[in-house]
């Protein structure tokens, strides 16, 4: 499901970020109080705000309703060439963030908080991100985001800082940047007053637990194929009903995990 472009209400009182390719500029601002924040530790950090500067999630970046600081690990580097990574102990292939390097750069971001954010690291062996979780950050202060890169990061590190370690998928990206900003969307979209209808969020898919029901729109007649005759009724009950109904017989064909869990929960209730 996409999300509808309306016009959110105006920000009063409140220092305005303009969304930009160059996060420097996001950056030389004063993080403003009592805003969600979003830190994000990368080894590229002109990849932010990327696609997060365009649409709903920019337009809420630049009225303020969400901060983006995006903190350069290279400066923190080793030597001449603020080297950032070592070979792997015990030998192998690629390299591995070095852990005095990832540390001191979270110290900055912890220092740099308004208010203790939890600490995520974007990682393929991570528990499985979720819409919950995505509600349940959007619902805290904000987030710290560590993105990888080679092999990934130093063990010792991510103990040393009970650092979360997240997955978008059974796959394997070539960093954190890309999931990074996919998690940053999903929690972000569900800050208050981002959504021009915050209705949006209670139907979509994984909301409550079922992937969300068929949509259609005008014309009512597309290549000698209709709008459901019940969607044009005008009944809303009916049409409620056969929503629900689509929703569950399309997670029981395409998701029999997530249509189990609901009959799990069903029972509990």
């Amino acid at each position: 499901m996409t999300d509808t472009d309306n016009t959110a209400p105006k920000s009063h009182g409140r220092k305005t970020l303009r969304p930009s390719l160059k996060p420097r500029a996001l950056m030389e601002d004063a993080q403003l109080a009592n805003t969600w924040t979003a830190q994000v530790i990368t080894l590229f950090p002109d990849s932010f705000p990327g696609v997060l500067g365009q649409s709903l999630t920019g337009k809420a970046l630049k009225d303020g309703l969400w901060q983006l600081d995006a903190i350069d690990l290279r400066p923190f580097g080793i030597g001449k060439h603020r080297n950032v990574d070592d070979t792997p102990a015990g030998g192998g292939a690629g390299m591995v963030l070095r852990p005095d390097v990832v540390g001191a750069a979270i110290e900055l971001a912890q220092q740099r908080a308004q208010v203790p954010l939890p600490l995520i690291y974007l990682s393929p062996r991570g528990k499985p991100f979720t819409q919950s979780m995505a509600k349940s950050l959007a619902a805290g202060p904000g987030v710290t985001l560590l993105c990888g890169r080679f092999e990934g990061v130093d063990e010792r590190v991510l103990e040393h800082y009970g650092v979360t370690e997240v997955s978008l998928g059974d796959y394997v990206l070539t960093g954190g940047e890309i999931a990074a900003q996919a998690l940053l969307d999903a929690s972000v979209r569900l800050i208050p007053g981002v959504l021009g209808n915050a209705d949006s969020a209670e139907e979509e898919s994984h909301s409550n637990g079922l992937l969300e029901h068929p949509q259609y729109t005008k014309p009512a007649d597309w290549q000698g194929r209709h709008i459901p005759d019940v969607l044009m009724s005008g009944h809303h009950g009916q049409i409620a009903k056969w929503r629900q109904e689509m929703s569950e017989a399309l997670t029981k064909a395409r998701r029999p995990d997530m249509w189990q869990a609901a009959l799990g929960s069903k029972t509990t209730d």
